[in-house]
């Protein structure tokens, strides 16, 4: 087995959470498990950024309606960091479909919707340093040591 690597991860807080006051709450959840904040960003997102983060879907039928929510309101982008982050923080995140995701996820114990599923999540590594980029600059965001590795990780996963 390999050994687990450090990565940041992208999410995104939703107007719609935000909208109900949950953004503490999600924030608590992915610090709870274990994951670094390491920058966060409130922001009103223009149709330049949503075309470009929204790409896979600029063609389809139901994009102008999911860039007309996105920018209503303000959202909040989050970057936080951890062994494997890309992929805990999609299991805390849950399935995207709200009303399918496990109970006890973000999306399973807050959204109903496919639209108004509450956070976004990096997809994969690669994605996730290119929306990291997309949404916060370098002095955004900030490398510090947390005091409490020693009781998130094994000390060898931390080598």
């Amino acid at each position: 087995m390999s050994r687990p690597r450090e990565e940041r991860s992208l999410i995104i807080i939703k107007p719609d959470a935000l909208n109900r006051s949950l953004v503490g709450e999600i924030i608590r959840r992915f610090e709870r498990k274990g994951l670094k904040l390491v920058g966060i960003k409130m922001l009103k997102l223009d149709d330049e950024k949503l075309r470009e983060h929204y790409s896979h879907l600029a063609d389809k039928p139901f994009f102008p309606r999911i860039a007309d929510f996105m920018k209503k309101w303000p959202v909040i982008a989050l970057v936080v960091e951890g062994l494997e982050a890309v992929d805990s923080v999609r299991l805390i995140a849950g399935e995207t479909l709200g009303r399918k995701a496990d109970a006890g996820t973000i999306r399973g114990d807050f959204s109903m919707s496919i639209q108004a599923n509450v956070v976004h999540a990096s997809d994969s590594l690669e994605n996730a340093k290119l929306e990291i980029k997309r949404f916060l600059s370098d002095n955004e965001i900030f490398d510090w040591e947390r005091i409490d590795l020693e009781v998130i990780y094994a000390e060898d996963e931390r080598e």
